[in-house]
């Protein structure tokens, strides 16, 4: 019996291998031999979990031909790779990935690191912050006083608490999105509502649109659904959505869903104007394509001159082609998982319906902490005070990223949490290994592309600040010696580093 559960193509694999390729090595710098070179790169791919654990890979006169190198190369590399651990063959069933003993098996997604690994590693992976006390406190002791009445229930609620789905209705409308209760579902955090959404909408083998680059997590959940997905290329810079890409993907793709970030995208940090908003949803309605717009950062403006953009569903007053996600995970706390989908009432009894095969509800004391934040005024004061800690943050790492590495290219993004970080040439997969040997976490750039875009590129969050975002510039400007001076992928670091 095969021990593999999926397979990688040699076309796939050697377009992922080929866009992660480093800069040439500099004089006096030896080229390792391309047998190597091709171990450390599917080795790469396994470790960041772009090609998954137990995946079969192409036989080697297929890579070979895919790569135009010899079979001789890629039989060498496969037998790096099994003397290593990361490989696994058995004669008729192929070749398949693995991680050796004792490694912990890769993330797919953006996961927080653990606790006990805070200490030694400065983690730059995942944009969240601690939690806005006493906001977080009083919220959950608001919530208890109100509990009573509730707890005489059967505790299922799958639209979330009518009193929940009230408040955030009245929040809309006061926005200017005349909003009725029965069009709002809570949800287990915004990936909630994601998931509720690609599984109503988007079955096996459906093309989504998204933007390229977009936020890794959705795209792994929606990979994981079975999605085609079809990127559409930001533009330059911040200026966001590139409105005649998007109409002829629309057009020519026809996709049954398309998903953005009009608000601070993830991770570019850019900002949608009215225009944009306005000509992605006539392009969406004109296409037949439902478009979902994740609205998790938009109360995350830093700079007191940005002028927020009204939002996107305002330009579908009859909520036939727009679908609004938001959340309280990055405004508020992430520990706090509360989501929620605004959309057409029959869209909202379609997705109630379907929730019933999924988690059935949402927590009903985190649902009431968050009505008992957004009924007090607890949520304007809390959110204040994550934008103050987010922009002293992101000061803080701006100005420590441009004294240790002045040819890291960026723009300073005017809200969300996220730098979006062209760095000189150099791998952005070979950086985040490096970046764990010498004590910071970084995410690389091709886990916000689709198929090893981005390689160019590492996403540096706003969660670190002070003496702490200086020393994660010095920990990425010794990793980036380390892969310039190629030896970023095994050999032992000449520097180390002291949490």
């Amino acid at each position: 019996m095969a021990q593999w559960t999926s397979a990688v193509g040699a076309s796939q694999l050697a377009r992922q291998l080929q866009a992660q390729q480093s800069r040439p090595a500099g004089p006096g710098l030896r080229k390792p031999p391309a047998y190597r070179a091709l171990a450390d790169g599917i080795r790469l791919l396994v470790l960041e979990g772009r090609v998954p654990v137990a995946a079969r890979l192409p036989a080697e006169r297929e890579l070979a031909l895919a790569l135009t190198v010899s079979r001789t190369t890629v039989a060498a590399a496969y037998e790096a790779l099994r003397t290593e651990g990361f490989l696994e063959s058995r004669r008729g069933a192929g070749s398949w990935t693995a991680v050796p003993a004792g490694n912990p098996l890769p993330a797919r997604g953006l996961e927080p690191l653990p606790p006990e690994a805070l200490g030694s590693l400065i983690d730059l992976g995942c944009a969240a912050l601690p939690a806005p006390e006493p906001w977080l406190t009083r919220s959950v002791q608001g919530a208890l006083e109100e509990l009573p009445p509730y707890a005489h229930t059967h505790g299922d609620y799958p639209a979330g608490l009518p009193a929940l789905r009230a408040t955030l209705a009245e929040r809309y409308t006061a926005r200017g999105i005349p909003t009725m209760p029965e069009q709002i579902m809570v949800t287990t955090g915004a990936m909630g509502a994601m998931d509720a959404i690609c599984h109503l909408f988007a079955g096996r083998g459906e093309r989504v649109a998204v933007e390229s680059p977009s936020y890794a997590n959705i795209l792994q959940l929606m990979r994981e659904a079975g999605a085609r997905l079809v990127p559409v290329a930001m533009s330059e810079g911040l200026g966001s959505w590139d409105l005649g890409r998007w109409r002829q993907v629309l057009r020519d793709a026809a996709p049954r869903l398309a998903y953005v970030v009009a608000d601070f995208h993830n991770p570019t940090g850019a900002l949608a104007d009215e225009d944009q908003r306005r000509g992605l949803v006539e392009a969406a309605r004109a296409a037949g394509t439902v478009l979902v717009v994740d609205e998790t950062m938009t109360e995350l403006h830093l700079d007191g001159d940005v002028e927020m953009p009204r939002p996107v569903c305002a330009f579908d007053p009859a909520g036939s082609t727009v679908l609004t996600v938001g959340s309280a995970s990055k405004a508020f706390w992430a520990g706090m998982r509360i989501g929620w989908v605004r959309a057409a009432p029959d869209v909202i009894r379609s997705l109630v319906a379907a929730r019933a095969y999924a988690d059935l509800g949402t927590p009903v004391l985190e649902q009431l902490g968050v009505n008992w934040l957004m009924r007090t005024g607890g949520w304007e004061e809390a959110v204040e005070l994550r934008r103050a800690q987010a922009r002293e943050n992101r000061d803080a790492l701006v100005a420590a990223v441009r004294r240790e590495l002045p040819e890291w290219e960026f723009e300073v993004p005017g809200g969300g949490l996220t730098l979006w970080v062209r760095t000189g040439g150099l791998s952005g997969s070979r950086l985040a290994e490096a970046g764990e040997r010498v004590g910071v976490r970084v995410p690389s750039g091709p886990r916000f592309g689709v198929d090893g875009a981005f390689e160019g590129y590492v996403r540096l969050p706003f969660t670190v600040g002070g003496p702490v975002a200086e020393e994660a510039a010095a920990r990425l400007a010794a990793a980036a010696r380390l892969v310039e001076s190629g030896l970023g992928a095994g050999a032992e670091p000449p520097r180390t580093f002291v949490a």
